[in-house]
C-alpha cells in the first residue's frame, strides 16, 4: 500500500542581487589589459616560444559564446584590476556575520515576506551553493540563528544543481512531518572562485543569492502557491567541470595560485554531453506524473549557456520556443551557479494561471540533474 502525503507548495521566494554590474565591456578592457602585462612581463619566452601568447577576449566572441552581457558582482573594483584580477573581500570576525549568510538572510527574508511568514515560523533551513565559505560551523546554522528560526540546519553542495536536490530534501521533510516550514537558500559567489584570468571562462559567473520557502499547502497563506507534483535527482560522475580548492591543498606542498583551484571546465565536452543527459532527465520525470514535454507551461532551467538551454528545450518540445516557454535570465546575470533556476523562477511566474505546470531544471558538475515539477495553485 502506498503511503499518502500531504501537498507540499513553494509559497515565497526571494533574491539578493549585488549592488554592482560588470558589462562585457569592462570586463573585456580589464582582461586585455592583464593579457598585454603578462605578454609583456613573459616576451623572451614567448619570442622563444616555450610560452604562448595570451589573446584578447572581445565583447562578440563574449556574447557568441554564451548569450551573456553582464553579471552582478558584490565587489567589482578588484575583478577589474589587471594587477589583481579578482574580488576583493574584507575579512570579517567570528562575532560579525559572515557575507554569505548576509546575502542569504537578505534573500531569506524577501521570501518570508512573500510566503507570510517570520523566521519563527522556520523549522529547518538548507543552505546549498556550489561553494560554502567555510567549512565549519554549517552556513545553515548561521543563517538560522540570524533569522530567529528554530529546528535545524545544514549545508550541502552538488555544485550547479544545489538548488534543486535542496528542494527535494526539502520536500521530502515537509511531506513526510520531519519540518514544517523549510527555508533553502542558494548563495552564489561565485566572484570568488571564478579565474578571471582565463579567456575561455573569465566572463562566465556572477554574484546572486536565492530563497525559497516550502511548507505544507493546508500551512501556506501567501497569495502564490506553487504545488510540488514530483521531484527527481540523477548524478553521473564526470570530471569535465571540476575545482580542485579544498582543506588538504596545504598538506600537499603545491602552489597556492595553481589553475586547477579555481572554475575550470571542458566547455564543449560539457555541452555535447550534458544537453542529452537534460532533455531525457526532464522527459522521463515527466513521464511518472502522466505529463508531456509539450503540456508543460514553462521551463525554468539552468541559466549556463543560451544554446545549451535552446537546444534542451528544442529536443522537449521539437522547435525553438521562445523566453515565453524557457525564459533567460543570465543576459542579465551571467551564470550564477545553483541560483540560475531559480532566478528564473522568482522572475518568470506571475503570468501563470491555476492549473498550469511548470518544471525547475538545474544540470552543472557531478555531473548532476535535478528536475522539481510544480503546478500554479
Amino acid at each position: 500500500m502506498q503511503a499518502s502525503f500531504p501537498p507540499v507548495v513553494i509559497s515565497g521566494t526571494g533574491l539578493y542581487r549585488p549592488p554592482h554590474v560588470i558589462t562585457n565591456a569592462e570586463l573585456v578592457e580589464a582582461f586585455n589589459a592583464y593579457a598585454d602585462r603578462q605578454n609583456a612581463l613573459h616576451a623572451d619566452a614567448i619570442a622563444a616560444g616555450t610560452r604562448p601568447a595570451m589573446t584578447h577576449s572581445s565583447v562578440e566572441f563574449i556574447e557568441k559564446a554564451s548569450g551573456i552581457k553582464q553579471r552582478y558582482v558584490i565587489e567589482k573594483d578588484g575583478v577589474l584590476d589587471p594587477a589583481r584580477m579578482y574580488p576583493r573581500f574584507a575579512p570579517r570576525g567570528d562575532s560579525e556575520i559572515s557575507l554569505m549568510a548576509e546575502i542569504a538572510v537578505d534573500a531569506a527574508k524577501q521570501a518570508l515576506a512573500q510566503a507570510g511568514k517570520t523566521g519563527a515560523d522556520i523549522d529547518a533551513v538548507l543552505c546549498s551553493s556550489a561553494n560554502m565559505q567555510r567549512a565549519y560551523p554549517a552556513m545553515a546554522v548561521e543563517i538560522q540563528q540570524a533569522l530567529g528560526a528554530g529546528g535545524y540546519g545544514f549545508d550541502m553542495n552538488v555544485a550547479c544543481s544545489s538548488a534543486t536536490f535542496a528542494l527535494e530534501q526539502a520536500f521530502n521533510a515537509v511531506r513526510t512531518g520531519s519540518a514544517k516550514c523549510v527555508l533553502v537558500v542558494n548563495p552564489e559567489i561565485t566572484s570568488a572562485h571564478l579565474e578571471w584570468r582565463d579567456r575561455d571562462c573569465h566572463f562566465i559567473f556572477g554574484d546572486v543569492c536565492t530563497a525559497l520557502i516550502v511548507e505544507r499547502a493546508d500551512t501556506a497563506t501567501g497569495p502564490d502557491q506553487w504545488e510540488i507534483l514530483g521531484t527527481q535527482l540523477a548524478t553521473q560522475f564526470s570530471s569535465n567541470i571540476r575545482n580542485n580548492f579544498g582543506f588538504m591543498n596545504r598538506a600537499e606542498d603545491r602552489d597556492p595560485d595553481a589553475r586547477d583551484l579555481t572554475f575550470y571546465q571542458e566547455g564543449r565536452k560539457v555541452f555535447k554531453e550534458v544537453v542529452p543527459m537534460a532533455a531525457a532527465h526532464i522527459e522521463t520525470h515527466l513521464g511518472k506524473l502522466d505529463l508531456a514535454p509539450p503540456q508543460v507551461r514553462r521551463y525554468w532551467l539552468h541559466q549556463a549557456n543560451q544554446g545549451m538551454n535552446q537546444l534542451v528545450i528544442k529536443k522537449l518540445v521539437g522547435a525553438d520556443a521562445g523566453s515565453e516557454i524557457a525564459p533567460l535570465i543570465l543576459d542579465e546575470y551571467a551564470n550564477t551557479a545553483s541560483a540560475g533556476s531559480i532566478i528564473a523562477f522568482h522572475h518568470h511566474r506571475a503570468d501563470l494561471q491555476a492549473g498550469d505546470a511548470g518544471v525547475i531544471c538545474s544540470f552543472g558538475a557531478g555531473y548532476s540533474i535535478g528536475s522539481v515539477v510544480v503546478r500554479k495553485r
